[in-house]
């Protein structure tokens, strides 16, 4: 890691912890939809670049690294719901596919329970319902 990306690193954490610090008295309440509308999805190159291949340029691809985070976020049931959402929008953005997001879902009912399940996949099916144009 260069040193003008470890700085550009550190300011993006720091900024975030003081927005984070901002939204904590109404976080507790907040609906996921404007949530959401904080920290839309971002272009699928963009996504590459940070949750792809600049941590690690022989791992993960953004997808599949977004498809995990589906899975892990699944099994938190209803709790995850913001996070959720955004994980599917993002998934869709860095080229998932609405069939391997539900597949993922799915597979984490023997670990997350079929609610936890059930409502994930309700919460993919309103994104999906939401987001036009993107591959099935």
């Amino acid at each position: 890691m260069t040193d003008d990306f470890a700085k550009m690193f550190a300011t993006m954490m720091e900024q975030g912890q003081q927005m984070a610090k901002a939204f904590t008295p109404g976080v507790g309440g907040i609906d996921p939809k404007a949530f959401e509308k904080l920290f839309p999805a971002m272009p699928k190159e963009m996504l590459e670049t940070f949750f792809g291949k600049t941590f690690n340029p022989e791992g993960l691809d953004a997808r599949t690294r977004f498809l995990v985070t589906i899975a892990a976020v699944t099994v938190l049931g209803p709790v995850g719901e913001p996070q959720l959402r955004l994980t599917v929008q993002n998934a869709l953005a860095a080229g998932a596919t609405k069939r391997e997001i539900a597949e993922v879902i799915w597979q984490m009912s023997m670990f997350g329970g079929l609610p936890a399940t059930q409502k994930a996949l309700e919460i993919a099916q309103a994104v999906f319902g939401e987001t036009e144009g993107t591959r099935t």
